[in-house]
């Protein structure tokens, strides 16, 4: 009999589904997001302080080690994968390590690779994303407002991102705007970024602030419940429910007057742990099995331990038998810290 083979760095295994990642809860881990660097182009105000200081470069795992891990990763089950950061797109080489990764989707053992980005990038690299087999990405765009864009982003330049997004979908890039719901600042301008993006034939998600790491600000005065955005959407859109899932924790409507989608994800109001099926891998080989949570495992000490892959196999077997039930994320006066000290760029967006 024939068996179907399935190579990691050098070493053949025959494809199976005995190395499925099953969590203590019984949800199957088959979603991986990847930090590839902490580093980003951008300081969004909600993300991170303007005086970052970065990782040393040496404490980050090379472009081999994260195909090696991530490829691990999928041998034990993982079908979608997704690049995030910081920035994606200014890891030096990152597109060696999107193309190495391609070699997957080519034998059916991942289902899609993907990535999140800020667009500032996209231009240069969008052709080079399509012809390595991605075929959908996320877009962070908050604001259409250009003195918004720069007061958000600090550094951003939104034409820079608008044009690179025109690049992408000429390129047959499917696009998904995420937008992250902040009061006082954006909140009015959503219906106008639903028409937006739904006449570009691109679906918008938003995203409640989360409380990771320091960012220079009280994050009461940024949060702005979904909850509350969807019961205004609903004076002047009619919402559909609608089933449609993307493997990740955004719940979603139609728009009725446009027949675009419209997604909503919502740790704080009403959080998507049930469902989970997602783990996230630093760029220094952490991996934390919660986003809103501590608890953490080190991959990058057995990935070097051993040429042989068995150590970090169970490493990561180890890893999700504590995958806890969920997240604890509050938002109010009582509670203005962040849940977790980590940035989110460090966790991967």
């Amino acid at each position: 009999m024939l068996l179907d083979l399935f190579v990691i760095s050098d070493q053949i295994y025959p494809m199976t589904n005995s190395f499925a990642l099953i969590d203590p809860f019984g949800r199957h881990v088959n979603y991986l997001r990847v930090s590839v660097t902490d580093r980003c182009d951008f300081r969004c105000v909600y993300c991170m302080a303007e005086d970052m200081t970065f990782l040393p470069r040496a404490d980050l795992l090379s472009l081999e080690e994260l195909d090696r891990v991530c490829s691990t990763f999928i041998h034990q089950g993982v079908k979608k994968l997704r690049l995030t950061g910081g920035e994606p797109l200014v890891r030096k080489g990152i597109m060696t390590l999107v193309e190495s990764l391609s070699r997957h989707l080519k034998s059916g053992a991942l289902e899609e690779l993907t990535l999140t980005t800020n667009g500032s990038q996209l231009a240069k690299h969008a052709a080079d994303l399509v012809k390595h087999g991605v075929k959908r990405i996320n877009v962070s765009v908050d604001t259409l407002d250009p003195v918004k864009f720069k007061q958000i982003t600090r550094w951003g330049d939104l034409a820079k991102v608008l044009a690179g997004i025109e690049v992408a979908q000429a390129a047959g890039l499917h696009i998904k705007i995420n937008a992250v719901a902040l009061k006082g600042v954006n909140e009015h301008e959503i219906p106008s970024m639903i028409r937006w993006c739904h006449g570009r034939n691109m679906d918008l998600t938003l995203i409640e602030t989360m409380p990771l790491g320091d960012i220079d600000g009280d994050r009461t005065d940024q949060y702005l419940p979904l909850s509350v955005v969807r019961a205004q959407l609903m004076d002047q859109f009619t919402l559909i429910d609608n089933p449609y899932k993307t493997g990740g924790p955004a719940r979603y409507v139609t728009i009725k007057e446009t027949g675009g989608r419209l997604g909503f994800i919502t740790p704080l109001t009403h959080n998507f742990c049930e469902s989970c099926n997602r783990v996230r891998l630093t760029c220094t080989g952490t991996l934390f099995m919660c986003l809103g949570q501590e608890d953490a495992a080190d991959l990058r000490a057995p990935l070097r331990a051993s040429e042989s892959d068995d150590l970090l196999h169970r490493t990561i077997d180890e890893a999700i038998s504590r995958k806890p039930k969920g997240h604890d994320f509050i938002i109010d006066r009582a509670h203005n810290k962040p849940a977790v000290t980590r940035h989110m760029s460090v966790t991967g967006g």
